[in-house]
């Protein structure tokens, strides 16, 4: 799957993040910086891969990267900021984290705030074509939905386990009956979301 590298002589690392589109819990951004000569033809867009296979690439990047980072934004903050900003400081934690200098960030998406002075290159579909990127997805993917479902063992009713804090119905519903939890992200117009499909 995808190409390996952007520029073959540079350090890079692939950015992603997961939970942009949820009612709750955190957004979560992964920053991945894999050897430049190595193929991982498995990797490929998280949303396309079944959970056990995503499970397995997520042992496969932690064994494998030269360095990767995580970074969590919780829902208060993206309250604070926005989901847009909040998904930029996500990745910035994630960067701040990598034990090797990036000379280059590819970026999932059309927009980022700049990261100190790394360059940046933001490529839309990215974790389907950069393997880099789709490892950060897969990484950002998973860790996200481990915290969900221990948070579903604190608020059984609204089903995080199946269905992450994305605004399904059934995660609606359990919103119009239960109320929201401090867990739920304030201000991600849920007024509209709740109208949908109810």
């Amino acid at each position: 799957m995808g190409l390996l590298t952007h520029y073959s002589d540079k350090i890079e690392a692939g950015c992603d993040e997961a939970g942009r589109g949820c009612l709750a819990g955190p957004v979560v951004a992964a920053a991945v910086i894999l050897k430049n000569d190595a193929d991982y033809p498995e990797l490929n867009d998280s949303k396309q891969l079944t959970e056990k296979k995503r499970m397995q690439l997520r042992e496969l990047v932690m064994k494998e990267a030269l360095t990767y980072g995580i970074g969590i934004v919780s829902s208060a903050e993206i309250d604070e900021i926005n989901i847009l900003n909040a998904s930029f400081l996500a990745m910035h934690r994630a960067l701040d984290k990598l034990t090797l200098q990036p000379e280059l960030l590819l970026i999932d998406g059309n927009r980022f705030n700049p990261y100190k002075k790394v360059k940046h290159v933001c490529i839309v579909g990215g974790d389907a074509k950069y393997q880099s990127i789709a490892a950060a997805s897969i990484l950002a993917k998973t860790t996200r939905d481990l915290i969900m479902e221990q948070y579903d063992a604190q608020y059984p009713v609204y089903h995080w386990k199946k269905n992450k804090g994305y605004p399904t119905r059934e995660h609606k519903q359990a919103i119009a009956d239960y109320g929201t939890t401090p867990l739920h992200r304030m201000t991600f117009n849920m007024a509209i979301q709740l109208k949908l499909d109810i």
